[in-house]
């Protein structure tokens, strides 16, 4: 039976005149604008060559992409861009040295990205969103509750570009752009992009580091004298380490949680390594240098006044225009590349969430992914306006729940892939995916990753709470949350299968 898309890929929803090449009338009577706007919508995907399928399985029959080396131009162009430079900052305004602050995005960054590297490697065997695959652990209705919480942590990613792009925009204006304005632009490019599909999305990424990569390095040679004056910092604690680390983890670990929806069309056949390396080093290699490049912005701006000024008008938009300002026009172009540079981790986002949408309740499946886009980008622009005050406590209340919620969701994926799948791809019945009856409950999957707070919250340290083992420690949550979680599972995975014989 034909999907919801493929049906609309067969014909249009409503009658259309060809030689008029409008839309005259529909099933219900007399043509409308919202027929019109579906008219509009229609023709642009069969021109654009829209992805139409959703989010069931691809069959091993349309899995037959072979450019491999896509998987690391994508995951490298998502974070070749200014989004890890100003997460890169949070550690000297964390009290950290530019040594410590390197030595803790080295280690928890290469911890971190083995997770969305090997769940990268599944997408080709079984041929499924990694939100679907969740399905085969937390059941078919149960899965809401993590593919809600995805959205959540996406959305709140894509808010976070968005208000850095309007910053970018807004400071390369002089004040005569509003970061309001900014945002509205970089919001409707992403739109463009994320509504036409893989395809698409895989043909901008490989080009879209190009112009970062080389923005980036002329910012950092025109404020490379200014980068070694650095403010003195107090001798790193255990606390703080651990603190910056949990952020790190919440910029990785969260990638885990789409991964496979970025493989999904290759060759069964492909090979596992290549699709672990390429996924390993694309994330981990930009994200390391970036953020490092961040440390050290952020470390030098106390001791530079012009930094500090241009910091506290627009932020990392502010700062980025201070550092090209001595290649005066030229330094302002490349403001707006990089705040453009953001889209290539938009667009990716974006088009996983897209995804998500359908997964989140039943009846949204029968909607076509390509509208969600729209979706998305109508709550997209109200949000990152309000968020654009206090931008940084913004964003770190948003990165303190993030890692949590994930680390405890992927413990339980991984014990059901390794421990009762035995790491078999084969063992994940493709006819299942969609049939409750043929999936678990899930309750086994939701008590595990719920019971695992009782040791995380105690374990949390952030501005709104530090738990009492926290205060010792520093935040180990979300080192916790997956620990915890896989270990709860083992057992009430069994009790489940137990009674379900499923």
């Amino acid at each position: 039976m034909a999907t919801t898309d493929e049906k609309l890929e067969e014909k249009p929803p409503y009658n259309v005149d060809t030689e008029k090449n409008a839309a005259v009338t529909t099933d219900d009577g007399p043509v409308t604008t919202w027929t019109r706007i579906r008219d509009l919508a229609h023709k642009a995907i069969v021109f654009g060559r829209v992805e139409l399928r959703g989010v069931a399985p691809i069959p091993v029959k349309e899995r037959t992409v072979e450019r491999t080396i896509n998987i690391f131009t994508l995951w490298w162009s998502m974070n070749a861009n200014i989004l890890p430079i100003a997460f890169g900052m949070i550690g000297p305004a964390s009290g950290l040295s530019l040594r410590d602050s390197f030595l803790v995005i080295l280690f928890f960054v290469l911890l971190t990205t083995l997770l969305p590297a090997y769940l990268s490697t599944l997408g080709p065997k079984i041929g499924m969103r990694q939100m679907i695959q969740a399905r085969y652990s937390y059941g078919r209705y149960i899965v809401s509750i993590p593919v809600f919480l995805n959205l959540g942590t996406m959305t709140g990613f894509c808010i976070i570009i968005a208000v850095i792009g309007g910053q970018c925009l807004s400071a390369v204006a002089d004040g005569n752009l509003s970061v309001t304005i900014g945002i509205v632009i970089i919001s409707l490019v992403t739109l463009v992009i994320s509504f036409c599909g893989y395809k698409w999305l895989h043909i901008y990424e490989r080009y879209a580091w190009i112009p970062a990569f080389i923005a980036i390095i002329v910012a950092a040679g025109c404020g490379g004298k200014d980068l070694a004056n650095q403010a003195p910092a107090e001798p790193a604690k255990a606390s703080s380490v651990l603190s910056y680390g949990m952020i790190m983890a919440s910029y990785m670990v969260p990638w885990a949680c789409l991964a496979s929806d970025f493989t999904t069309y290759l060759k069964p056949d492909t090979s596992s390594v290549k699709i672990f390396c390429y996924s390993y080093f694309g994330l981990a290699t930009p994200t390391i240098l970036l953020m490092t490049l961040g440390a050290a912005i952020g470390g030098a701006i106390p001791n530079n006044p012009t930094w500090q000024v241009k910091y506290n008008e627009t932020l990392v938009g502010g700062i980025l225009d201070a550092m090209l300002a001595p290649a005066g026009g030229f330094g302002k172009f490349l403001v707006v590349v990089l705040a453009f540079t953001l889209l290539g981790n938009l667009a990716a986002t974006s088009y996983s969430i897209t995804l998500n949408f359908q997964m989140l309740v039943p009846v949204l499946f029968k909607v076509p992914r390509y509208m969600f886009s729209i979706v998305l980008v109508a709550i997209m622009i109200p949000v990152s306006i309000a968020a654009a005050d206090n931008f940084f406590l913004n964003m770190e209340n948003f990165l303190a729940l993030i890692g949590y919620w994930s680390s405890a969701f992927l413990g339980v994926v991984l014990v059901e892939h390794f421990v009762y799948r035995k790491g078999d791809c084969g063992r994940y019945d493709p006819e299942a995916w969609d049939d409750a009856s043929l999936l678990p409950w899930g309750v086994a999957a939701l008590a595990s990753s719920a019971l695992c707070f009782a040791v995380v919250v105690p374990s949390m340290a952030q501005v709104w709470w530090t738990g009492p083992i926290a205060r010792t420690t520093g935040d180990i949550g979300f080192e916790l949350a997956f620990v915890v979680s896989a270990l709860l599972y083992v057992p009430l995975r069994w009790v489940e299968r137990r009674c379900l014989g499923r």
